[in-house]
């Protein structure tokens, strides 16, 4: 019997769980040889995206080789899909030579993410969107405070110390704390005054954390005022010229570093291979993560627009929710295999883990209608499981 070939498109969180999950409700077919599992990604590697800003702050990796995930019973290949015939259960793949490839599947999974959002390339600054930017990042502020070193008008001094973060999501709330402590140290080691360095924190609304209660949000806005940032809301920055920041009330402001953190869009690729995407440009999916009018294809994690069935709540874009999104698309996948019904979407717990620099962190958890609230260092280590159990690296993952 001919072996059932299953392709996941996509390394990021969910597709890596996908695969994990897919050999777990498979191992019988798999120890037969009954199923071939393909993961086909652009790079040989797992981006850890949610830390991103460690690589702008620090030297810290944040790349894990998927040979190291998946040193056998996977295989890996290296390239970007191009289109996908979901008539004929092909795709169409570009390798990292260049050169143009076909592959058929039984089954597919598409996880292709998202991307971070840029604000344009006439805006300035730094986009924290990519690994390159945020080696950027760390080379540009080492640049400034090694200028400030010698720098004799104050003036210039402290706009060269000055760092603005444009945009208060989780993301930029993460930056911003791992700076207060990063960037004060670096400073100190040249001989500056730790003090000196300015963290401003761009919020566009009128408090933080629009996702959980009032009170979390102060409660964030509090720890980070406790560690040096500076939280300015309702106040849009428009752009970055030449150190000077444009604000949405017609200010402006001298920087010496400008960081957009805008959130995250669903992989534009998506609107080009032939899905059937939403306006938003999400995957669209029914209850059990099946692919509209495309046979034997499911969709999980950012890319796709998942909503439970019940309640109509739609699913975020975190790797939180990515992790029980393979697990149940397992399931999904065995059950529609054997002839059986298959389970449907339901809502994650609502709980935000989020890092405030080293050994600091928030976690919020609702749970039978109250507001569970850690902080500190237990905080900080929910926050580092979260992560680690992301990519698979937790105790007992791989």
């Amino acid at each position: 019997m001919r072996a059932r070939i299953c392709v996941v498109a996509g390394a990021g969180y969910a597709g890596i769980h996908a695969v994990k999950e897919i050999r777990k409700q498979f191992k019988n077919q798999e120890k037969e040889h009954l199923l071939k599992i393909i993961l086909i990604d652009k790079n040989a590697y797992h981006l850890r995206k949610v830390l991103m800003f460690k690589p702008a702050v620090t030297n810290e990796e944040i790349r894990i080789p998927l040979k190291k995930l998946f040193p056998e019973g996977v295989e890996l290949v290296q390239g970007t899909v191009s289109s996908i015939d979901g008539a004929e259960k092909k795709l169409t793949y570009i390798d990292a030579s260049g050169t143009v490839n076909e592959m058929s599947y039984d089954r597919l999974v598409i996880t292709t993410g998202s991307v971070i959002r840029e604000p344009g390339t006439d805006k300035g600054g730094i986009a924290l969107s990519s690994l390159e930017n945020a080696q950027g990042i760390r080379k540009a502020w080492l640049a400034n405070l090694k200028q400030a070193t010698h720098e004799n008008n104050p003036e210039e001094r402290d706009r060269l110390m000055r760092i603005a973060i444009a945009g208060a999501g989780i993301s930029g709330i993460e930056t911003a704390a791992e700076l207060a402590h990063y960037a004060r140290a670096d400073a100190e080691q040249m001989g500056l005054d730790p003090q000196a360095v300015k963290i401003d924190l761009y919020n566009t609304e009128q408090r933080l954390f629009l996702d959980g209660p009032e009170k979390v949000g102060m409660k964030l806005e509090q720890l980070l005022h406790d560690i040096g940032v500076t939280i300015i809301h309702n106040l849009r920055v428009l752009e970055e010229r030449d150190g000077l920041l444009s604000l949405s009330n017609g200010e402006s402001s001298a920087v010496g570093l400008c960081i957009w953190t805008l959130g995250l869009l669903p992989n534009p690729m998506l609107q080009t291979i032939g899905m059937p995407v939403t306006p938003e440009g999400y995957v669209q999916v029914d209850a059990s993560y099946r692919v509209e009018a495309m046979p034997g294809v499911y969709s999980i994690g950012d890319c796709a627009r998942i909503s439970d069935p019940c309640s109509g709540r739609i699913d975020g874009m975190t790797c939180k929710e990515a992790i029980p999104q393979a697990a149940r698309l397992a399931k999904i996948m065995l059950a529609d295999f054997e002839g059986r019904q298959a389970p449907v979407h339901e809502s994650y717990m609502q709980v935000f883990c989020i890092g405030l620099g080293p050994d600091c962190g928030l976690t919020w958890v609702n749970k039978w209608g109250l507001d569970f609230v850690i902080t500190g260092k237990l905080g900080w280590k929910i926050k580092k499981f979260t992560w680690d159990t992301a990519s698979l690296i937790a105790k007992g993952q791989k």
